[in-house]
């Protein structure tokens, strides 16, 4: 990249290789075509990444939303000149929004997860509501919003009653060549941390059904968080035994291939990057109709949360019957069409009136009415 190439820098408040790193990561390695990445985010696994990649890195250590904190932000800013602040995930976007007062910068953020349920993460309606009110203020400096599925676009709209532009970019994922080569099995995996809003006690009751018509069935509850010794007492109360296991962290590529479907009965999912990579596996999937995922699946891999019978159907209808299992569809993007409509944003954002049609080849400028 030239020394003349414009700056966008990433303000990301994760250390972890989990969730919205993934995206991160991803971008950096095919690059944002004709920008300049630059990232900023707590020390960790993520920055060490970023690093091993070649891009550029600064180390916030002084910690979201303190004084301390927006004046290092701000000083990183006038340093680096960046034409873009993008920030992603609700702590970055509320400090961003405040560090760049007066700071000859655009910003723009990527909302990766907003719940359908407005008190998941809030524990009452105040603070709910407080929290909503913040977003409708931040957003006025925002000359662009990134929404990672309609599902988190309607939910933006409706809560934070927003007239800054939100444009949908799902989550791009490679498709692997050659095509992954799979049999039938029933070698169930629930991949996801182990905490109430992912709903995994759904899974164990879906499991035991499924293991009362078939023994040789197993499952694999990979992840950690709060909820396991909680788990593991249910999976021991269902009699399910030996055939689930508990292993913790668990390497993602590698769990897939060892399995044959994943189970996500989520209560909270927008574009999950794990559906997204089973459909890309070649693995079956059954979920729950939540956010984004009838935006990424076939209704035959769609079942509802209050019907775990009707779950288990889908589960071993996707075990069983290769044809069944989901093929990613051209909605989805490669990371580099992601990268593309991500930089789409950025002309708009800056001033320039290219974009890149939704779908369409990389790099095809279209311009007028529909740009």
């Amino acid at each position: 990249m030239g020394s003349c190439a414009p700056t966008a820098l990433w303000v990301v408040p994760v250390s972890d290789l989990a969730g919205v790193a993934r995206h991160v990561l991803d971008v950096a390695r095919v690059g944002l075509p004709g920008w300049r990445l630059v990232v900023t985010a707590p020390e960790g696994p993520l920055l060490q990444k970023l690093r091993e990649l070649g891009i550029d890195v600064v180390p916030i250590g002084t910690g979201f939303g303190t004084l301390a904190g927006l004046q290092a932000m701000r000083a990183t800013v006038r340093r680096i000149r960046p034409r873009i602040v993008h920030s992603h995930l609700a702590k970055a976007d509320l400090f961003a929004a405040a560090a760049t007062v007066g700071q000859p910068v655009r910003l723009v953020s990527t909302e990766h997860h907003i719940s359908p349920d407005r008190y998941m993460f809030h524990p009452n309606h105040a603070e709910a509501r407080l929290m909503e009110a913040a977003h409708h203020v931040r957003l006025t400096r925002f000359s662009r919003v990134i929404a990672v599925s309609a599902s988190t676009r309607r939910d933006m709209l409706a809560r934070w009653r927003t007239r800054t532009p939100i444009t949908v970019i799902l989550n791009g994922v490679d498709r692997p060549d050659p095509d992954p080569v799979r049999e039938p099995g029933l070698r169930f995996l629930s991949l996801t941390r182990l905490s109430a809003e992912k709903n995994v006690e759904t899974t164990l009751r879906v499991f035991a059904l499924i293991l009362a018509e078939h023994p040789d069935a197993i499952l694999t509850v990979a992840g950690q968080g709060p909820e396991l010794q909680r788990l593991q007492e249910m999976a021991a109360d269902l009699g399910l035994g030996e055939a689930v296991a508990f292993p913790g962290f668990v390497d993602a590529s590698e769990a897939m291939a060892g399995h044959d479907v994943i189970l996500q009965p989520s209560r909270s999912d927008n574009c999950s990057y794990t559906l997204l990579d089973a459909a890309a596996q070649g693995m079956g999937v059954a979920a729950s109709p939540i956010g984004g995922n009838p935006e990424i699946l076939p209704m035959r891999c769609i079942a509802a949360l209050d019907d775990d019978a009707g779950f288990a159907r889908v589960a071993v209808e996707q075990a069983l019957d290769l044809s069944a299992r989901p093929v990613l569809g051209p909605q989805v993007p490669t990371v580099a069409q992601m990268a593309a409509r991500i930089v789409a944003e950025y002309r708009i954002a800056t001033g320039q009136r290219q974009a890149l049609r939704p779908g369409g080849p990389e790099g095809r400028p279209v311009t007028g009415a529909n740009a």
